[in-house]
């Protein structure tokens, strides 16, 4: 990213993100996805992700009214989720409720590999544009 620039436009920053994102290697995505913090692991935001934890919060809102039968049902899919696909799930929570983050995590649950990997890659790929969007 930083040879491409100066980037005159923000739609032109997007599109030499999404290139980058998509020349990546699985390890690659699989390295970003180590960095992200858990949905609906308030404690992980603030201890482990300092330098992004005010990013994260933001679009983590939707946790924050959610019950605690919402946010132990979150942490034990997330258990779920991470022993079947080995990476933690990844999901653009911006605008989503904690039942809806919730929702589709199980949805996801079933799928095979390649699919699920895809399909992080994607929401990851949502997140970055939403942060560069920030950066306005």
């Amino acid at each position: 990213m930083l040879t491409r620039r100066p980037f005159r436009w923000q739609s032109a920053l997007l599109a030499a993100a999404a290139d980058e994102w998509n020349e990546l290697t699985q390890s690659d995505w699989l390295e970003a996805f180590s960095h992200h913090p858990k949905i609906g692991d308030r404690e992980s935001l603030r201890s482990r992700y300092p330098a992004t934890h005010d990013l994260s919060e933001r679009e983590q809102a939707g946790v924050t009214q959610a019950s605690d039968a919402i946010l132990d049902a979150l942490a034990e899919g997330n258990l779920q989720y991470e022993a079947r696909f080995g990476y933690i799930f990844i999901v653009c929570a911006t605008g989503k409720t904690a039942e809806e983050m919730l929702t589709l995590l199980y949805q996801r649950l079933p799928n095979d590999q390649d699919t699920e990997l895809r399909i992080a890659a994607m929401e990851q790929q949502k997140i970055t544009a939403l942060r560069l969007n920030g950066l306005r």
